[in-house]
C-alpha cells in the first residue's frame, strides 16, 4: 500500500468549514492532479468553491490529453457533493463554456458567475475567477493566448527543471513561478490585478475578495479589505481553506507532503506543452 493510501485508510483527514481551489487546469500536462488527488483525499468541508479554470476547454479544443488523474480529481469531487458538501463551481476563462450553463445545478455542483461567501465570524467575500479584472483577456483575447503559449513553454521547463531536481533527490520547486516573479511586468501586473479586485470587493460593502486567475496564491490586505488568491495546480500546488473559526489560511500542498514531481521515468524526450 502506497503513503497516500495508508493516509487515506487511517482517517488521517483535514476537517475545514469551506475549502476554495481554482486553476487545476484538468486537460493539461501541467496540472498536478497527482497533488490535487492527494489533497482531495485527505479532505473533508462543508463547502467547496471552484473558482474557476478547473477544466482547461482551450487546451482540450486544441490536444486532447486526461488520464486516469484527471478522472479520479473529478471522482472525488462529486462524491463530496454526493455526501453533502455545497459545491459552486465559479467557470474562469479557459473553461468558460460553463457559463452557458451558470444558474444549473449538475450532480450536485452548482454553477454560479460570482458568489459571496459568508464566513463563520460573520465577515463576507466576494468569490470570483477575476479574468474579467484581467485587461488583456478582457480586451484582447488574441494576446492572451500569445501569453498562454509563453507559459505553456515555462511550464516545458518546469518539467525537465523538476526531472533533474528528483533525480538527484530534491523536492518539487516552481521553476515557472520564480521565472514570473523575476519580471518586472509581471509583478506590477499582478499588483494591479490584485487592487482592482479589492476595489470592487470594497465597492460592494464587503469584507474582502478570494479569487485565482494569476496564479499567484496570496493573502494580505489591500486597501482596507482582504485580498484572498487560493494560487493554482500547476505551479504552486495550494488551496485557501478556512477554519470552523473563521480562519482563513493557504495550504501549500506540495511543500507540506514534499511529493516527488514526476511518478516514474523523466519526460518524453519531446515534451508537449501544457
Amino acid at each position: 500500500m502506497d503513503s497516500t493510501a495508508s493516509r487515506f485508510d487511517a482517517g488521517l483527514r483535514r476537517r475545514y468549514r469551506t475549502v476554495f481551489l481554482s486553476d487545476l487546469h484538468l486537460g493539461t500536462r501541467g496540472c498536478r492532479a497527482d497533488f490535487l488527488v492527494d489533497f482531495l483525499r485527505q479532505t473533508e468541508c462543508e463547502q467547496l468553491y471552484l473558482v474557476g479554470d478547473i477544466v482547461d476547454g482551450w487546451r482540450l479544443r486544441k490536444s486532447w490529453y486526461w488520464d486516469a488523474e484527471h478522472d479520479e480529481a473529478i471522482r472525488l469531487v462529486l462524491r463530496m457533493a454526493r455526501n453533502g458538501t455545497e459545491v459552486t463551481y465559479i467557470p474562469g476563462n479557459h473553461d468558460e463554456m460553463f457559463r452557458d450553463w451558470l444558474g444549473l445545478e449538475i450532480a450536485g455542483v452548482r454553477l454560479a458567475k460570482e458568489a459571496v461567501h459568508d464566513a463563520a465570524d460573520g465577515r463576507r467575500f466576494l468569490v470570483i475567477h477575476g479574468d474579467e479584472f484581467d485587461s488583456v483577456v478582457r480586451y484582447a483575447k488574441f494576446l492572451a493566448h500569445l501569453g498562454d503559449w509563453a507559459y505553456d513553454s515555462a511550464l516545458v521547463a518546469n518539467r525537465w527543471f523538476n526531472a533533474l531536481r528528483r533525480r538527484f533527490g530534491y523536492p518539487y520547486w516552481s521553476l515557472s513561478q520564480w521565472l514570473k516573479r523575476q519580471v518586472k511586468g509581471a509583478v506590477m501586473a499582478i499588483d494591479r490585478f490584485e487592487t482592482a479586485l479589492a476595489q470592487e470587493a470594497r465597492r460592494r460593502a464587503l469584507d474582502g475578495v478570494v479569487c485565482g486567475h494569476i496564479h499567484h496564491a496570496e493573502m494580505r490586505e489591500v486597501q482596507g479589505v482582504l485580498y484572498m488568491n487560493d494560487g493554482d495546480w500547476v505551479e504552486s500546488c495550494t488551496a485557501l481553506v478556512e477554519h470552523h473559526d473563521g480562519r482563513f489560511e493557504l495550504v501549500d500542498w506540495a511543500r507540506e507532503n514534499r511529493l516527488s514531481f514526476f511518478r516514474g521515468a523523466a519526460p518524453a524526450a519531446v515534451p508537449e506543452a501544457a
